[in-house]
């Protein structure tokens, strides 16, 4: 059974893992390293993330597949904010490519519009909740862990089993 990698990204941000009917398997935080020696700032580890990804590729003998948003900088972020976001999106993309993970790219509006959700990323974690209630997502702060399952339910629903398309 193939297993679907939802991940949120970011250093924030995190992985969650579903079959590819959409049951839970395991959501954990995007590990992270001290981006050097001499800065409290972090940085997704490429290292620690490959680790887990193969783990989940180790347990689905029909392998995996990842879906994960396509970010854009945004005009209020400050120059360092959108570098270091975009090391960590490019060594997530990394990490993906050397392992060979086929990655699946959609916008964040149309991902959360597919299912009636806001910008409030509370919104994806009580969905979430509801939709998984043995996923550890009852803290404010897990609202990356419940993004990541929900691209990855995304995936399952509207890639996987897409609705027919209505005649008109």
């Amino acid at each position: 059974m193939t297993q679907i990698i939802g991940i949120d990204p970011g250093v924030s941000g995190a992985v969650g893992i579903l079959t590819e009917g959409g049951r839970f398997i395991e959501v954990f935080d995007m590990p992270t390293v001290l981006a050097n020696k001499s800065s409290a700032r972090r940085m997704v580890s490429a290292y620690e993330l490959a680790n887990l990804v193969r783990g989940a590729m180790l347990n689905a003998p029909s392998g995996v597949v990842a879906i994960t948003e396509n970010v854009n900088a945004m005009p209020e972020q400050g120059v360092a904010s959108v570098f270091a976001f975009g090391k960590s999106y490019g060594i997530m993309l990394g990490v993906l490519a050397a392992l060979g993970i086929s990655l699946h790219v959609v916008s964040p509006a149309k991902w959360k519009g597919f299912y009636s959700l806001g910008r409030d990323k509370d919104q994806s974690r009580e969905l979430a909740q509801r939709m998984w209630p043995t996923a550890p997502l009852g803290l404010k702060k897990h609202h990356g862990r419940a993004e990541a399952l929900m691209l990855a339910q995304y995936y399952v629903d509207a890639i996987l089993r897409p609705l027919p398309e209505r005649p008109f």
